[in-house]
């Protein structure tokens, strides 16, 4: 036999009390007697009530729910700012729907349209670029919206990030000051402004700050996964490059491995940073020297940022900066 749902009705009927009373000891109003409060939240257990957050959702006009939009789930980065997400999220009681758009922008659109139709209060959204399609989509929609760990070069929409020209710029010096006068620079697609506007910039104006020249044939994109770097690792020899800026930490071990599976020396023979410092960088051996960046803090700034927006509080400024620092450890020379 099918389980029959609990309702409100059920429980008000059975501790002999109104529904609005049932609704108040629910969602933690101070107004009812204690000896009320012990009642109805004794029939709560008994019957085991579970609140409808759809049914409250109606009422209220909102659900209470946020939906979180992640190009991979299983990239430790993106993971990292999804928990900062959820802790702020459970303070401010939201719940949330997160979903996997695989980085592919038609996937993206449809998993954003299929949040809408839950009619989730706000979106987070962890794109690695801004297509004019999801912009669109974000406009005609009127839910509020924060980018975590991506940046909108025209900053119409909320976001949270490190200033990525800084963080590159002070990287790369920082080979150059260790007398490599060829630096490749490895990143994701050149699409996404992070890559393609913000990191590139620091790249270059570290290479004429050290009186290097730019060269194309030091530029890689790549998937942010093991496998390519590894895989990356010949063609990167094969520039001359005698060291390489990553803007991926799985990728950067994957490209140390390639290295030192061809005999190169890491970091007496060539040298690393990546641009995490996430978990993965104390994995790896030697020890990836890295970029700080804040990734719990971006997640929990960003929900905190979403829930001002989501409740038309006053916001002094939608792009948040956060600062940045630099870890040398083993994969760099001392």
């Amino acid at each position: 036999m099918e389980k029959q749902t609990i309702t409100i009705y059920d429980v008000a009927r059975e501790a002999n009390v109104s529904m609005a009373t049932v609704s108040r000891v629910v969602n933690g109003n101070p107004n009812v007697k204690p000896a009320t409060r012990k009642k109805v939240l004794e029939v709560i257990d008994r019957l085991d009530y579970r609140p409808n957050a759809v049914a409250r959702g109606l009422a209220s006009k909102k659900t209470t729910t946020v939906g979180v939009i992640i190009p991979d789930v299983s990239n430790i980065f993106f993971a990292s700012l999804a928990r900062g997400i959820d802790d702020v999220a459970t303070m401010y009681k939201y719940n949330i729907i997160l979903a996997n758009s695989d980085g592919n922008d038609q996937k993206e659109v449809n998993v954003l349209n299929n949040l809408l139709a839950k009619q989730v209060d706000g979106i987070i959204f962890m794109g690695h670029h801004i297509t004019d399609e999801i912009r669109g989509e974000f406009s005609r929609s009127k839910t509020p919206v924060v980018l975590a760990g991506s940046i909108d070069p025209d900053e119409q929409v909320g976001s949270v990030n490190i200033d990525y020209i800084g963080a590159t710029k002070d990287a790369t010096n920082l080979l150059a000051k260790n007398g490599n006068k060829k630096i490749a620079f490895v990143s994701g697609a050149l699409i996404d402004p992070i890559n393609g506007q913000n990191r590139i910039k620091g790249y270059k104006e570290a290479l004429i700050e050290n009186g290097l020249t730019y060269n194309e044939g030091l530029i890689f994109e790549s998937e942010y996964k093991f496998k390519d770097g590894e895989k990356l690792a010949e063609r990167i020899r094969h520039s001359g490059a005698t060291a390489a800026y990553v803007t991926d930490d799985e990728l950067a071990i994957g490209i140390l491995d390639g290295m030192l599976d061809a005999g190169i020396k890491v970091p007496e023979e060539f040298e690393i940073i990546t641009s995490n410092n996430s978990l993965l960088t104390d994995v790896a051996r030697p020890r990836l020297s890295s970029v700080t960046q804040p990734l719990y803090d971006i997640g929990a700034v960003a929900m905190r940022l979403l829930t001002k927006l989501m409740n038309k509080e006053e916001i002094e400024d939608k792009t948040v900066i956060l600062p940045y620092g630099m870890d040398e450890k083993g994969s760099t020379k001392k």
